[in-house]
């Protein structure tokens, strides 16, 4: 059940193009399969409410939702790097981790958007892509708080996301911990490629091929 519910998650988050209309039906299919539960609800919700909107309606909203405003950014280093050097080592570290999976990105994805990692997460190395969900929880649930504090319907995705990932007490104080001090800033002098906030120094195997 999880496979397909970040597989939904993945296509959701994805900006809301005149493609992403022609799967929405295969996803509610999709989900609809699935097992009872929070998830489940929270995804035909949000599934029911992109379906009433024309792409040029709910593509202004993901902008308004998540390119303006970077405590509501889809793309998880921001949240432990910020926009220092620093996260540049972090992108390689992730997609070192996929290429060592057989994964290969589309050209112009970043590695650390969120429906990215659930993508390879659903459909490649399924211990891989839970570990790197894992080591991004924090940013993942600040990422959720914001989207509730703001009354984005996009919250019912990251809920049916968290429905996925242990629940973990540590992770939530460190996103309270995040939001409080704000993104990293570069500090000057020191090591441009040290290590950063999430454990990306993880081993990788071979896994399925995208």
């Amino acid at each position: 059940m999880n496979e397909v519910i970040r597989q939904a998650a993945a296509m959701l988050l994805s900006y809301p193009d005149r493609a992403y209309f022609e799967r929405l039906p295969l996803v509610r299919v999709a989900v609809a399969e699935t097992e009872p539960g929070e998830a489940r609800e929270a995804l035909t919700a949000f599934c029911a409410y992109a379906n009433g909107k024309t792409d040029l309606e709910l593509g202004a909203e993901y902008v308004r939702t998540f390119d303006l405003k970077r405590r509501r950014a889809l793309h998880l280093t921001y949240y432990t790097d910020g926009d220092t050097r620093r996260r540049g080592h972090a992108l390689a570290r992730i997609k070192e981790i996929y290429a060592a999976c057989g994964w290969h990105l589309d050209p112009g994805e970043l590695p650390d958007h969120l429906g990215v990692v659930l993508e390879f997460t659903a459909r490649g190395d399924a211990a891989q892509g839970l570990r790197l969900l894992e080591a991004f929880q924090p940013g993942i649930e600040l990422l959720r708080a914001a989207l509730h504090d703001c009354g984005s319907v996009y919250a019912a995705v990251l809920d049916a996301v968290a429905a996925t990932l242990p629940p973990s007490d540590e992770a939530r104080r460190e996103a309270t911990r995040m939001a409080a001090a704000g993104p990293p800033v570069e500090d000057v002098g020191l090591d441009p490629y040290g290590t950063g906030a999430v454990p990306l120094g993880m081993p990788v195997a071979m896994g399925a091929k995208r």
